[in-house]
C-alpha cells in the first residue's frame, strides 16, 4: 500500500488545478445564478482529455481509472468550478456502456462521452419510488419494431444541455412475465420524450428536470447490455457515482478551507490576525482533519474499484460518499463562520455553498440509505427497510 501518487497522477493534478484556476469561482458564480451550464470549461476539459480518463483508449478515452477521473473532479471543485455532469456522463454512463455495451454501442457513444462532445444524462429516480429502485414504474415493452418506453423520472441533471439520456426502466422477462430492470440509451430529441425544469433553491449551473416518456419508440439496439442482467449493470455505474460524489465534496471542502485560512491570516482584529485565536484555528484544524480522512476513504474506494474488487468498492464508495459529505458540510460551515458577515457576501464565494454542500447528504444517495447499507452489509444487522 503506497499513499504516494504516481508521477503521472501528480502531473494530472497540476494540470487540472491550473485549468481550474483559469476559470474558478469568478467564472462559475454568474453562470450558476443564471442557471447556465459551464460550457467553455466543459469543452476545454474535454479537449484536454480530462473528461474521459476512465474510458477505453480504443474509443478515445484515457485508459486510466476512476481514481484519475475522481482526481479531476476533486481539483475542479477545489478551484470553485466543479462540473456536475462529470459524475453522470463519463462516470456513470460511460462506465456502464464501456462494460456492457455492444461493440457498435461503444463506437457510437464512447468517443463523444470521452471528449465531452456528447453529454448523456441519467434517469433513475421517480416521483413515487424515491430511493427504492425496485419500485420503478417506467416500463419498456418490446414489439415488432423495437421498444416502447413509458414513465416518469425526477431530479435528472442537465437534460437541457444533454444530447442523450440513459434511462433505467423495467422490461418484461419473456420466460416469466416478470418485470426486470433494463437500461436504454437514446437521444433527447426522440419523439415522446419531454422534460420540464424543477424550481430549485440551490444555486448551481445545472438544472434539475422532470422527465416524461409517453410511447417513446426506440430501436432494439437502444437496450444497453443484457435484458436480464441490468441490476448488476446498474450498480456497476452507481459505485463510480458515489466515488465521484465523494471527490466533489472533498474538493468543495478544500475550496472552503483555503478561503477560510487565507481570510484568517489576513483579517486583523485587536491588532493581530484572527487565525491566532484558537476559537478560529481549532475548528478549522478539526475540519481539515475530517476532510483528509474522507479523502483517504475516497481514494481507497477508487483504488478498490480500479483493482476490480466490486464488493469491496461498493462498501468503500458508500462510506466515502457519507464521510466526504459530512466533512464538506463542516468545512463550509466553519469557513462561513470564520468570515463572519462576509461569509454571506457574494464576493467571497461561500454563502451559496451552504446549500450546495448540503446536497451531498441527499444525492446521489441519502445519508440514511448509506447507513442502512453499512448496517446490513458491513455489520451483518437485520435489514431495516
Amino acid at each position: 500500500m503506497d499513499f504516494r501518487e504516481t508521477e503521472e497522477q501528480v502531473a494530472l493534478r497540476k494540470a487540472v488545478a491550473e485549468l481550474g484556476r483559469r476559470y474558478g469561482h469568478e467564472y462559475t458564480a454568474p453562470r450558476a445564478r443564471a442557471r447556465e451550464p459551464l460550457t467553455e470549461l466543459w469543452q476545454e476539459a474535454g479537449s484536454s482529455g480530462f473528461l474521459g480518463l476512465n474510458l477505453p483508449e480504443e474509443y478515445g478515452g484515457g485508459g486510466a481509472g476512476m481514481y484519475e477521473l475522481a482526481l479531476v473532479c476533486e481539483e475542479l471543485n477545489a478551484a470553485g468550478c466543479g462540473l456536475l455532469m462529470m459524475v453522470v456522463s463519463p462516470a456513470i454512463n460511460g462506465t456502464i456502456i464501456s462494460k456492457f455495451g455492444s461493440d457498435e454501442q461503444k463506437q457510437h457513444w464512447l468517443p463523444g462521452l470521452a471528449d465531452g462532445s456528447t453529454i448523456m444524462a441519467f434517469g433513475i429516480t421517480e416521483p413515487d419510488a424515491g430511493s427504492n429502485s425496485h419500485n420503478i414504474t417506467t416500463t419498456a415493452r418490446r414489439d415488432a419494431d423495437g421498444w416502447v418506453l413509458n414513465g416518469r423520472k425526477i431530479y435528472v441533471s442537465g437534460v437541457d444541455h444533454a444530447d442523450a439520456v440513459l434511462i433505467v426502466a423495467r422490461a418484461e422477462d419473456a420466460r416469466t412475465g416478470r418485470l426486470k430492470p433494463a437500461l436504454f440509451a437514446f437521444p433527447v430529441d426522440t419523439p415522446g420524450f419531454e422534460y420540464r425544469a424543477i424550481d430549485m433553491d440551490v444555486v448551481m449551473p445545472d438544472k434539475q428536470f422532470l422527465l416524461f416518456m409517453d410511447d417513446v419508440r426506440l430501436p432494439y439496439d437502444a437496450l444497453i447490455g443484457q435484458e436480464d442482467a441490468a441490476l448488476s449493470q446498474l450498480f456497476a455505474g452507481l459505485n463510480p457515482e458515489r466515488i465521484m460524489a465523494a471527490a466533489g465534496s472533498v474538493g468543495m471542502g478544500r475550496y472552503a478551507l483555503d478561503k477560510a485560512a487565507k481570510y484568517a491570516n489576513e483579517r486583523q482584529v485587536w491588532g493581530k490576525p484572527i487565525g491566532t485565536h484558537q476559537g478560529i484555528s481549532h475548528p478549522l484544524a478539526k475540519a481539515k482533519v475530517e476532510l483528509e480522512l474522507s479523502k483517504l476513504a475516497m481514494q481507497k474506494a477508487a483504488s478498490l474499484y480500479d483493482a476490480g474488487d466490486e464488493m469491496g468498492a461498493g462498501e468503500a464508495a458508500n462510506m466515502a460518499k457519507y464521510a466526504a459529505a459530512e466533512a464538506s458540510i463542516a468545512c463550509v460551515d466553519q469557513a462561513v463562520q470564520t468570515h463572519g458577515g462576509n461569509g454571506l457576501a457574494s464576493e467571497y464565494g461561500l454563502g451559496n455553498l451552504l446549500i450546495g454542500a448540503r446536497v451531498a447528504r441527499i444525492a446521489p444517495v441519502s445519508r440514511e440509505m448509506i447507513l442502512n447499507f453499512v448496517a446490513q452489509f458491513s455489520l451483518g444487522l437485520p435489514k431495516s427497510y
